[in-house]
């Protein structure tokens, strides 16, 4: 077997639908070479477990909730942190909560509804009763009935309340944490991260538009992965490259923080460059010669912000994404269900101050983005070739080789440079 293989010995089977729970020892990274990523870290049940507790309960800060969602006090969101299940409320004008959706008593998601304002929670199978902010404050019997059951003499229902999570807010974005050890919100996102990110969450108060939320078939890492990837950009996507969005030769970047764990792909929409015959052939299988729109404005860009840039896609590990698509703006909050399918949540937003003309702008270029949109399905539908390739094939390695001068940053969309980069921290955090 050749030196720096990533295959499981025979004395060790892998099987590639992820129950190899008990095997994390087992797996090793192909050594010192972060151009070939092994497939089992997007099939292992035991690795995903690892990623729960080292990454999204770990020194983390994971996206939560748009304040805009919490238009009064007592003002609630169910959430997740990973795939751990929270609750988000604000319980003061200036005090927000987050903690677990988990009864003390037997484990049940005790909020059951997605949003809405409550004084308290109840759990619907005993009844046990938790306020706003997430504490214990009623256990019906607790004392039994007639001198007889309940609960212990010494039961303290301080000792039961739900785990509570560290919040930080920033321009209208709520994020949490479990860790005591983590960073402040600014240090962890990095001032590239942060100039990025404050160029849409500027401190113009936020209007929620609207809600999607589809399951993709594909670890949860994959939605990283495809963001940090430009190279695909002009060959997957028709109406990107047909439509000039994106084409190479324009102004473009791809802007990673010194971690390597978040990255903001951006570029400038330039009509006036040429598509020559040769740029044709390099993007056979997207750009369409004489294809026309009907209605542009799906392609109009309205100058609103203070940037070069006319479209950034921002990954925020581990589960945020900032889209800003020309004039429409979304979240996407990534839930992993299993190593292989995750589950999308999109809020699209503007703002309170937006013309009515805008809103609708807004809107209509919303149909690029989600499930179904323009852009997103083609997304979703090549991250499932992925999955199915690595379930399905004989376990081996992906390659990631393009750019290799660099490790980061870059201004080129022929680059595989910020996947790099974000697995050199990723096994480190993983120990692997």
């Amino acid at each position: 077997m050749a030196e720096g293989t990533s295959y499981i010995m025979p004395d060790t089977p892998f099987i590639q639908d992820g129950s190899n729970s008990g095997m994390l020892d087992d797996l090793r990274w192909p050594d010192d070479d972060l151009t070939r990523i092994p497939d089992w870290i997007y099939t292992s049940k035991a690795i995903l477990e690892r990623e729960r507790e080292r990454i999204f309960l770990g020194k983390c800060w994971n996206y939560v909730a748009l304040e805009a969602e919490f238009d009064e006090i007592g003002s609630f969101k169910r959430s997740y942190v990973g795939d751990v299940p929270v609750i988000v409320t604000r319980s003061d004008e200036d005090e927000w909560k987050v903690f677990e959706n988990r009864c003390a008593h037997r484990g049940v998601e005790f909020c059951r509804e997605s949003r809405g304002k409550a004084r308290e929670f109840i759990c619907p199978y005993h009844h046990w009763t938790y306020d706003i902010s997430g504490k214990l404050i009623a256990v019906p019997f607790r004392r039994g009935d007639k001198g007889k059951g309940g609960m212990p003499e010494d039961f303290n229902m301080e000792e039961y309340n739900p785990r509570q999570f560290r919040v930080a807010r920033r321009n209208g974005v709520v994020f949490a944490t479990l860790s005591d050890a983590t960073e402040t919100l600014e240090q962890y996102l990095g001032p590239e991260t942060l100039e990025q990110f404050d160029v849409v969450f500027s401190g113009r108060e936020l209007k929620v538009l609207g809600y999607y939320r589809n399951r993709l078939s594909g670890n949860w890492k994959l939605y990283h992965e495809n963001l940090k990837d430009p190279y695909h950009a002009t060959l997957l996507h028709v109406y990107l490259a047909t439509f000039r969005l994106m084409v190479a030769g324009q102004k473009s970047a791809m802007i990673c923080d010194a971690v390597g764990r978040h990255a903001t792909a951006a570029s400038a929409k330039d009509d006036s460059i040429e598509i020559d015959d040769r740029m044709v052939d390099e993007m056979k299988g997207a750009y369409r010669v004489g294809m026309d729109l009907n209605d542009e404005d799906f392609t109009r860009y309205v100058p609103e912000f203070d940037s070069p840039w006319t479209v950034t896609m921002s990954t925020i590990w581990p589960n945020l994404i900032v889209q800003r698509e020309l004039n429409t703006l979304g979240i996407r909050h990534i839930v992993p269900r299993g190593p292989h399918a995750l589950d999308m949540y999109w809020t699209m937003f503007g703002y309170v101050d937006d013309t009515e003309e805008m809103t609708k702008h807004r809107m209509k270029q919303g149909n690029l983005m989600g499930p179904s949109g323009y852009l997103g399905v083609d997304d979703n539908e090549a991250i499932k070739f992925l999955q199915d390739g690595f379930k399905r094939s004989i376990p081996s390695e992906g390659v990631v080789k393009l750019d290799p001068e660099n490790e980061g940053g870059t201004d080129t969309l022929i680059s595989e440079a910020s996947i790099r980069s974000l697995y050199r921290h990723y096994r480190e955090v993983m120990d692997l």
